[in-house]
C-alpha cells in the first residue's frame, strides 16, 4: 500500500521529477533547473483550512513558479528560498476530509508543481529539501522519511483529535489571528462583474508604527481598480487593461476613468486636506498622510482605511465569485519591516449602520491578513545611537556606516575603521563638518588617526544617550534626539530597553514617558502636546559660514536604585541594549564609555554646557 494509507492525518510528499544544467556554464557553482511536486493530502477527520506547508530547500534555490500555491510570506515569484519557505494554498486553500466527501480525493488533495533554479547539485545527485512539514497550528509532524533518492514524505497528526476549533466539520471560517499589524479585506457590496472592498490597516504592537505607508498586493484573476475613496494608486496606469484582455472584454468602458490596471498596484494614503472630499474622501480613518500610530499613543490613530471598486474578469462574473488579492506587502519610511501572511477567510466583519440606527451591517465576505515585524539580515538601520558619560570627556559617535555606506569605489573614506571619538558638543555638527573637530580632539587626546578617515554613519536620525550622574540612591541619564533629514517627524516616539534599570525608573522630565505596558525592561517616550514635532534640519544662523543645525528634542530621565540592588550603572547597566525610533530599531555603538582619565573637569563641563546651550538655542 502507498505510504499515505498509514497516515490518519495530513500526508505531505515531495517528489523530485527532473532537472538539467542551464546557462551559463560555471564549474564552481553550476545552475540547474529543477521540477518537483509537493502533494498535501487530508486523511484526517476534519477539514484542513488554509493549508500551509514548509519545504526546507537548501541548495540556493530560486523558486520561479508554483501551481496551486503562493508564498506565505507575501513574496512574488521568482523568490530566493534557499533557507526554506512556506507555501500557502491558492486558489483552493481548504482541503476537505474523506468523511465529508465520501473519499473524493479531488477535494481532499492538492498537488503543487514547483519549478525553479538550484545551484551545485547535478546528476546523478538529487537536490532534495532538508525536510517538509505542515505548519498549520494544532498539528505535529513526525520525522520525514526518504523513499529512494527522489521522494520524501511525512505524516502530520492533529494535536487534539477531539477539538474542532478552526478545523471542525461545521466550521466555515478560521478564527481571527493576532499579529503586530492586521489588514482586513472586507467586501461590502457585490455585483455581477465588480465589487466594493473596504481595506483596513491596524497596528496592534505597542512599538509598531507606519509613516507614509505604501501597500501593495498581487491580483490573481486579472482584476483592476476602477475607483477609490480614502486612498489612491501610487501610479495611475491603465496600459495593461487597454492592451490586455480587460480591454477586449469591457469594450464599452471608458478606461480614462479607471485608476489602475497593474497586476501589482501600490496604494498610498491621502493627505488630510482630502478627508472631506466628496469624491475621494469621507471614509472613516482615512487621509492621514499614511501615518498609523501604535494604540498606546492614540487608539483613534492606530487604524487607516480606504474603499476601492474592483472589476473582475471571466470566468468570475458572478457576485459570489470573490477572490482576495495575494502577496501583501506594507512598508513605511522610517518604520519596522513587516512580513505578511496569506489572506484567510474569517467571519464577516460588522460595521456601524451608516444611517445611524443602533444596528450593525455585516460585510459580504472578509479576509484577514496578519503581518508581523521582522528583521531581515540584509536590513540596514535608518537611525543610530551615540554614547557619552559624565566620567569620560569623549563621546562615542554612531558606528561607521551604521545606516549603510556609499558603494562607490572612489570614496575617500574607510567603511571599516571605527568612528573617531568626539567632544560631546561636536555631536551637534553634521558629519561633513566634523572633520576638524574630530582631528583636533584626537590630537588633544594623543590618539592615532587612520588614513583614510572613517566614513560617516549616514543616518537620518541619531540619538545620544548620556549617563549624566550616578550616586548612592539613584542615577540620571539624558536622551537627545537629532533629526538630520529634510522632513519633520510628527507624533514621534522612542523606546529604550534597559535590561536591569527599568524597575527603578522614576521620571522623564521633558517628554511623556512611562514603562511599556507588559514589559519590565523598556521605557516608552513621546513628545508632550505642542512638543510632538522633531523638526527637520535647518540652515545655521549664517548659512554661508555656519553648518546646518539638526532638529532636536531632549530630556533627563531619573532612576532610583532601591528596586535594582546590585546595578552597575557605569559598568554598562546604565546604557540601553536596544533603542527604537518610531518603531525602527537603531544601530547601537559597539563599545561603551570607559572610566579613562579626562583632560580636565573644565573641559568636560565646557563640552556639556555647550551642548545644552546650543540645544536651548533651537
Amino acid at each position: 500500500p502507498p505510504p499515505s494509507d498509514s497516515c490518519n492525518g495530513i500526508f505531505l510528499s515531495y517528489n523530485y521529477t527532473g532537472g538539467h544544467a542551464i546557462p551559463p556554464t560555471d564549474p564552481t557553482n553550476q545552475a540547474y533547473r529543477f521540477e518537483s511536486t509537493l502533494t498535501v493530502l487530508n486523511n484526517g477527520r476534519h477539514e484542513l483550512k488554509s493549508w500551509r506547508a514548509f519545504v526546507g530547500f537548501q541548495h540556493q534555490e530560486l523558486l520561479v513558479s508554483a501551481s496551486n500555491a503562493v508564498l506565505a510570506d507575501g513574496s512574488s515569484f521568482p523568490a530566493e528560498v534557499g533557507n526554506g519557505t512556506v507555501l500557502a494554498g491558492f486558489p483552493i486553500s481548504d482541503l476537505k476530509s474523506a468523511v465529508e466527501t465520501a473519499g473524493d480525493r479531488a477535494q481532499m488533495e492538492v498537488r503543487v508543481g514547483l519549478v525553479g533554479t538550484q545551484f551545485g547539485v547535478g546528476a546523478p545527485d538529487v537536490p532534495m529539501p532538508l525536510n517538509i512539514s505542515l505548519v498549520n497550528d494544532g498539528y505535529s509532524c513526525l520525522n520525514a522519511t526518504n523513499e529512494g533518492n527522489n521522494v520524501m514524505h511525512v505524516c502530520c497528526i492533529q494535536d487534539d483529535l477531539n477539538s474542532d476549533s478552526n478545523n471542525g466539520v461545521n466550521d466555515e471560517f478560521l478564527a481571527r489571528q493576532e499579529g503586530d499589524l492586521v489588514i482586513m479585506y472586507d467586501v461590502i457590496r457585490a455585483y455581477t462583474d465588480n465589487y466594493w472592498a473596504q481595506v483596513s490597516i491596524s497596528i496592534h504592537n505597542p512599538l509598531g508604527r507606519l509613516d507614509k505607508w505604501q501597500l501593495s498586493f498581487d491580483w490573481m484573476r486579472e482584476e483592476f481598480i476602477y475607483a477609490m475613496r480614502g486612498a489612491y494608486p501610487y501610479v495611475v496606469d491603465t496600459t495593461d487593461c487597454i492592451f490586455g484582455r480587460q480591454g477586449q472584454h469591457y469594450k464599452e468602458m471608458d478606461f480614462s476613468q479607471v485608476l489602475n490596471c497593474e497586476r501589482r498596484p501600490t496604494i498610498v494614503d491621502l493627505p488630510p486636506t482630502r478627508a472631506n472630499d466628496s469624491i475621494l474622501g469621507r471614509i472613516p480613518f482615512c487621509c492621514r498622510n499614511g501615518t498609523i500610530l501604535p494604540p498606546l499613543m492614540d487608539p483613534s490613530k492606530s487604524i487607516s482605511s480606504f474603499n476601492m471598486q474592483v472589476y473582475k474578469m471571466p470566468p468570475d462574473l458572478n457576485r459570489t465569485e470573490l477572490v482576495p488579492p495575494q502577496n501583501w506587502k506594507i512598508k513605511g519610511t522610517m518604520n519596522p519591516e513587516y512580513e505578511c501572511g496569506s489572506p484567510i477567510l474569517v467571519t464577516p466583519s460588522q460595521f456601524p449602520d451608516p444611517s445611524g440606527l443602533p444596528s450593525a451591517t455585516a460585510s459580504i465576505a472578509s479576509w484577514q491578513v496578519v503581518c508581523n515585524i521582522t528583521q531581515s539580515k540584509q536590513a540596514v538601520p535608518r537611525c543610530c545611537v551615540s554614547y557619552s558619560a559624565f566620567f569620560n570627556d569623549s563621546a562615542i559617535p554612531c558606528n561607521t556606516c551604521a545606516c549603510g555606506c556609499n558603494s562607490n569605489p572612489s570614496q575617500t573614506c574607510s567603511a571599516t575603521e571605527p568612528a573617531l571619538l568626539l567632544r560631546p558638543d561636536a555631536l551637534l555638527i553634521p558629519f561633513e563638518n566634523r572633520t576638524a573637530e574630530a582631528l583636533s580632539w584626537a590630537d588633544i587626546k594623543r590618539r592615532s588617526v587612520p588614513n583614510p578617515l572613517p566614513c560617516g554613519d549616514n543616518c537620518g536620525v541619531s540619538i545620544n544617550w548620556h549617563l549624566l550622574s550616578d550616586h548612592k540612591d539613584g542615577w540620571t541619564a539624558r536622551i537627545t534626539l537629532f533629526n538630520w533629514g529634510d522632513s519633520s517627524f510628527e507624533d514621534w516616539f522612542a523606546a529604550v530597553q534597559l535590561d536591569k534599570a527599568v524597575p527603578g525608573f522614576e521620571e522623564v522630565y521633558t517628554f511623556n514617558g512611562s514603562k511599556l505596558l507588559g514589559s519590565n525592561n523598556t521605557l516608552f517616550m513621546q513628545g508632550r502636546p505642542g512638543l510632538n514635532y522633531l523638526l527637520a534640519e535647518t540652515d545655521g544662523a549664517k548659512p554661508k559660514k555656519d553648518p546646518r543645525v539638526p532638529g532636536t528634542q531632549q530630556s533627563v530621565i531619573s532612576f532610583k536604585k532601591k528596586s535594582t540592588p546590585g546595578i552597575e550603572v557605569a559598568a554598562g547597566d546604565g546604557f540601553p541594549t536596544k533603542v527604537l525610533f518610531n518603531g525602527e530599531e537603531c544601530a547601537l555603538p559597539t563599545r561603551l564609555p570607559s572610566k579613562a582619565p579626562m583632560v580636565s573637569g573644565r573641559s568636560s563641563v565646557f563640552g556639556f554646557l555647550t551642548l545644552a546651550l546650543l540645544l536651548l538655542m533651537q
